[in-house]
C-alpha cells in the first residue's frame, strides 16, 4: 500500500463552482519523416558519428535530436575570455554555438586579412570543441548583425553590386570563403571537428538581376568548392526569403518586440506568444530589403524540419525604439515555439559583446544607408549573457528548459503538433487559452502559455485538459486548477520514468541523474499549481516523502491511476513494481531558476546557487557579482569536504532536504569612484525624422559636442581588480545617449533605456595613464522615440534632461571549488 498521509491539499487556493475542459485531438498518427529531400554536405566523422536531417527533425548517430543553439560573435568578445564564456554557455544547457563571420572584421582592406586575437576564428572553434560544444558557422557574406553594409567591407560596397552574381563581387566572395576554409581546415565534422553547419547569406529576399534563389545556389557552390563542407546548409526563411529548393533548409525566428519598427508607443500583442499551426514564417524580423512576392519557406514545409536560428534571446537597443525586456518575455517564447513544432531552438543573441576596438564606423546607421541606428560599440542585446559575459536574470528562466531538451529532446523531436479544438482568433486574442500538444502515439507533451509581453492576460480558472492520444484519452489534473497570469509551462504525458509509467504530471521535467541509489528525476513546479504525479497503477508499489512532515503528501486512486500530490521543494522516493527505487525532486520555480547540472567530483550533480556556476578543469567555478558571501547546494552530496580556492570561509550549512549546503565568503573589495562635473549640457536641437524608416534618426556627430560631461576617477587598484574575475562600472544616468571615453578613445556607448549601463573593466581597454570621461547627450521632452513607460523621464521633463544619478564600482568575485 503506498505510503503517505491522506491530508487534504488545496490544488490552487480556490474552490471551483464551474470548470472548463480544454481539449485536443492528438490521435492522428504523425507523418513518417522523409529522407533525401535536401542535399547536404559530408555528415560522417572519422569515428563513424553522424549528423543528419530529415523532413521533420535533425538526427545524431541516427537518433532524433533536438538541440539548443546560441549566437556568440567571437569578434565581439575579448579572446582572453572565450574559454570561460564557452564553459558558461555549456553550463547553460546550450549544445551548439553559432557565430557570424563578419567580413569587414577580417578584410578591412582589399587582400589584407586579419585572423588574430579576437578575430582568430580557428582558435574560437577549437575552444568550442574543448568545451564539448558544436559550431555553426554563418559565413554570409552579407550577415546583417547590425553592422555597416551587413558586414560587407566598405571597399567592396563602394565598387560592386553586392548580394548578387556580379562576377567581381563573386571573386571577392570566393577569396573570402577560401580564407575561411584555410582557417577551419581539419575542424569540420567529417574531420572529427565540431563544425556541423553553414549558414549562407541572411534575410535574403532579393529577386532582381543576378539575384534570387540562383544567387544562393552560387554561394553554396562557392562555399563547397572552397572546402566549406558541413552536414547542414541553412538560410534564413523569414520576410519572403528566396532560396533554391532542395539545396538548403530554411531556419526561422521571432522577437518579443520590434526595435527596428517605427512605433513610439507600446506595441500590440506580438505573435511570438501565439502558437502557430500553419506557416512557420514569423512576421517582421527586420530584414533590410523587401520582397512583395511570397517567399519559398512555406513551399518546403513538408520537406524540411522546423528549425530556429533567431528566437530572440534579447533585443538590440535602436535609437528610435528602446524596449526593455522582462525575463518572462523571453522565457514564455520557449513553450510557444517548441509547442509549435520547432526542432532546433536557436537564440540570437545568446551572448552580447562589443564591436572590435578601433572600428568606430562599423555599426549599422541611417547615415550610411542602413535602416536603423545602433550604438557604435555596445552590443549587449539584453541577452542571457550580456556585453561583458555577465549572466542576466533571464538565464535562470531559460536553463531549466535547455536541460529538459538535453534529456528528453529526442522524444520531443519525433512528436507531431496538434492544435486545440478551440483556437485563438489571432495574436491579439487574449481571452482564448493558448496551448498545444506534441504527441507520438500515447506519449505527449502539453505546452501552455499565459504570458504576452506588456499585455496582461486573464487568470484561467477551473481548468482541466482532455488529450485524445492514439489509443487512450488522458484527462488532467484530477481536479480543476487555476492558471495565473504570466504562467507558462510544459507538462509530460505518458512519460516513462525508469520502469514506472507516468500518466501525466503537472510539473515541468528538467533533467535526470544516475546515482548509486537509483535514478533521480528533477521537475520544476509552476507558481500556484500543486505538483501532481499520476502513475499507472501497478507500475509503482510505494511512494514516500523525504520530508518529515507527512502532511505534505496525499495519494489517491483516480481512474486507474495513483495520483500523488506533493509540495514544491519536497522530494519523493518511489518504489517501482520491479523493486527498483527512484527519487523525484520537485523544485519551486525560484529554485529551478538557480539550478545548474554540472560534472563535479566524478559525476553529474545538481548545483543550486545565485552565483553563476560552470566547470573548469574538473573544478566548480562560482562567480558572484557584488555579493562577497553566498551559498551553494549540491546533490548528490559530496563524500568529503571540498577545497575552495580564494574563499576566506567555506562552511557546511544544515542540509535542506536532499541537498548538501555550503556557505562561502571571500574578503569584500570596495573602491570609491570619483565623479566630477566637467560641463553642463547645452540646448539639444530637435530630433530629425528621416532615413529609410522616416522615423527618428540619431543626431549627427557634431551634435554630441553639446553633451554634458563628467570625469570619472577610477583608482589604480580598481582598474586591475586583483583577485577578482571582473569588476563593473555601473552607470545610472538619464539622457539620450551615453558615451565613455578613455582619453580620446571611445571605449563604450549606450542608448538610454532606463537600465544600468554596465562596463566590465576587463572587457574594454582602460589606459591607466588616460582620464575617463562620461558624456550624456540630453534627451528632449519631445523626442519622438519609444521608451518603456517604467523608465521614461519625459513626462517629468520640461525641456531636456542629461543627468548622472550614480557611478558604482561592483566587483565580481570568483571561487573555485575542487571536489577531488
Amino acid at each position: 500500500m503506498p505510503a503517505g498521509a491522506p491530508a487534504s491539499v488545496s490544488r490552487s487556493g480556490a474552490s471551483h463552482d464551474a470548470s472548463t475542459t480544454l481539449t485536443v485531438d492528438a490521435s492522428r498518427p504523425a507523418d513518417a519523416p522523409l529522407t533525401g529531400t535536401v542535399q547536404m554536405g559530408s555528415n560522417t566523422s572519422p569515428d563513424g558519428h553522424t549528423v543528419g536531417i530529415n523532413s521533420r527533425y535533425l538526427t545524431r548517430n541516427g537518433a532524433p535530436w533536438l538541440p539548443v543553439m546560441g549566437e556568440l560573435h567571437y569578434t565581439r568578445v575579448p579572446d582572453a575570455h572565450w574559454d570561460d564564456q564557452l564553459a558558461k554557455v555549456d553550463a547553460a544547457g546550450v549544445d551548439i554555438v553559432s557565430s557570424y563571420v563578419i567580413w569587414r572584421h577580417h578584410e578591412p582592406r582589399a587582400g589584407h586579412f586579419e585572423w588574430s586575437g579576437r578575430r582568430d576564428l580557428r582558435r574560437f572553434v577549437q575552444a568550442c570543441a574543448r568545451h564539448g560544444l558544436l559550431a555553426f558557422v554563418r559565413v554570409g557574406p552579407w550577415v546583417h548583425a547590425e553592422v555597416r553594409y551587413g558586414g560587407v567591407p566598405d571597399w567592396v560596397a563602394d565598387q560592386v553590386p553586392t548580394r548578387s552574381d556580379d562576377p567581381l563581387y563573386l571573386q571577392y566572395v570566393q577569396r573570402f570563403f577560401a580564407q575561411i576554409a584555410a582557417q577551419l581546415a581539419g575542424l569540420w565534422w567529417k574531420d572529427g571537428g565540431p563544425i556541423i553547419g553553414i549558414q549562407l547569406e541572411n534575410e535574403y529576399n532579393l529577386t532582381g538581376p543576378q539575384q534570387g534563389a540562383a544567387h544562393i545556389t552560387t554561394l553554396k557552390r562557392l562555399a563547397r568548392n572552397a572546402g566549406l563542407d558541413a552536414p547542414l546548409y541553412t538560410v534564413t526563411g523569414w520576410d519572403n526569403a528566396v532560396f533554391p529548393r532542395g539545396e538548403v533548409t530554411p531556419v526561422f525566428g521571432g522577437y518579443p518586440d520590434l526595435p527596428w519598427g517605427t512605433l513610439t508607443a507600446t506595441a500590440p500583442p506580438n505573435e511570438v506568444y501565439a502558437l502557430r499551426f500553419t506557416s512557420r514564417v514569423g512576421g517582421d524580423l527586420g530584414a533590410q530589403t523587401h520582397n512583395s512576392e511570397p517567399g519559398d519557406a512555406d513551399a518546403v514545409a513538408d520537406e524540411t524540419p522546423f528549425l530556429g536560428a533567431e528566437f530572440g534571446g534579447g533585443l538590440p537597443t535602436m535609437y528610435r525604439r528602446r524596449p526593455v525586456l522582462d525575463p518572462d518575455d523571453i522565457a514564455a517564447m520557449l513553450p510557444v515555439q517548441l509547442g509549435s513544432g520547432v526542432n532546433l531552438y536557436g537564440y540570437y543573441m545568446l551572448h552580447g559583446g562589443r564591436n572590435p576596438p578601433g572600428d568606430l564606423s562599423g555599426q549599422e546607421s541611417t547615415a550610411t544607408g542602413g535602416y536603423n541606428d545602433v550604438p557604435i560599440v555596445n552590443y549587449d542585446f539584453q541577452a542571457p549573457f550580456g556585453a561583458n559575459g555577465e549572466a542576466h536574470p533571464v538565464l535562470g528562466k531559460l536553463r531549466p528548459m535547455h536541460l529538459f531538451l538535453r534529456q528528453w529532446g529526442s522524444a520531443l523531436a519525433t512528436c507531431a503538433v496538434y492544435p486545440p479544438d478551440v483556437l485563438p482568433r489571432g495574436a491579439d486574442d487574449l481571452d482564448t487559452p493558448r496551448f498545444s500538444v506534441r504527441a507520438n502515439g500515447d506519449r505527449a507533451f502539453l505546452f501552455f502559455n499565459n504570458h504576452v509581453r506588456q499585455h496582461p492576460m486573464p487568470a484561467r480558472r477551473g481548468i482541466r485538459f482532455s488529450i485524445k492520444l492514439a489509443t487512450r484519452t488522458v484527462e488532467l489534473p484530477a481536479e480543476p486548477i487555476d492558471i495565473a497570469p504570466g504562467c507558462a509551462f510544459v507538462w509530460p504525458i505518458g512519460l516513462p520514468l525508469g520502469t514506472a509509467q507516468l500518466r501525466y504530471a503537472t510539473v515541468q521535467p528538467v533533467t535526470q541523474l544516475s546515482t548509486p541509489e537509483g535514478n533521480t528525476y528533477v521537475f520544476s513546479a509552476s507558481d500556484g499549481i500543486v505538483p501532481e504525479f499520476a502513475f499507472e497503477t501497478g507500475s509503482v508499489t510505494d511512494v514516500a516523502s523525504v520530508s518529515a512532515d507527512a502532511a505534505t503528501l496525499t495519494i489517491d486512486e483516480v481512474d486507474g491511476a495513483l495520483v500523488v500530490r506533493a509540495v514544491a521543494g519536497d522530494a519523493l522516493i518511489v518504489t517501482c513494481s520491479d523493486g527498483k527505487r527512484m527519487t523525484l525532486i520537485t523544485l519551486a520555480r525560484a529554485d529551478a531558476e538557480r539550478l545548474s547540472v554540472l560534472p563535479f567530483a566524478s559525476q553529474r550533480r545538481l548545483i543550486l546557487t545565485d552565483a553563476t556556476a560552470f566547470e573548469r578543469d574538473g573544478s566548480l567555478v562560482l562567480r558572484s557579482i557584488g555579493m562577497a558571501s553566498f551559498d551553494v547546494a549540491v546533490y548528490p552530496p559530496l563524500t568529503r569536504m571540498p577545497d575552495a580556492a580564494d574563499a576566506n570561509v567555506l562552511a557546511q550549512a544544515p542540509q535542506t532536504g536532499l541537498f548538501q549546503r555550503f556557505t562561502l565568503s571571500v574578503p569584500p573589495v570596495a573602491f570609491d569612484i570619483g565623479v566630477t562635473p566637467l560641463r553642463a549640457a547645452r540646448t539639444m536641437p530637435p530630433i530629425v525624422l528621416g532615413g529609410a524608416a522616416k522615423a527618428a534618426v540619431e543626431p549627427t556627430p557634431e551634435t554630441f559636442g553639446i553633451a554634458a560631461a563628467w570625469r570619472i576617477d577610477l583608482p589604480e587598484p580598481a582598474r586591475m581588480a586583483p583577485g577578482l574575475s571582473n569588476a563593473y562600472l555601473s552607470i545610472r544616468y538619464t539622457g539620450d545617449v551615453g558615451r565613455l571615453f578613455c582619453g580620446a578613445d571611445l571605449i563604450d556607448d549606450h542608448f538610454y533605456n532606463g537600465l544600468p549601463w554596465q562596463i566590465g573593466v576587463r572587457n574594454v581597454k582602460i589606459d591607466p595613464h588616460q582620464p575617463l570621461m562620461l558624456t550624456v547627450l540630453p534627451l528632449r521632452a519631445d523626442a519622438p522615440i519609444y521608451l518603456d513607460a517604467r523608465y521614461d523621464p519625459r513626462p517629468r521633463t520640461n525641456n531636456q534632461v542629461a543627468e548622472v544619478e550614480s557611478v558604482r564600482w561592483i566587483p565580481e568575485y570568483e571561487v573555485t571549488i575542487s571536489g577531488k
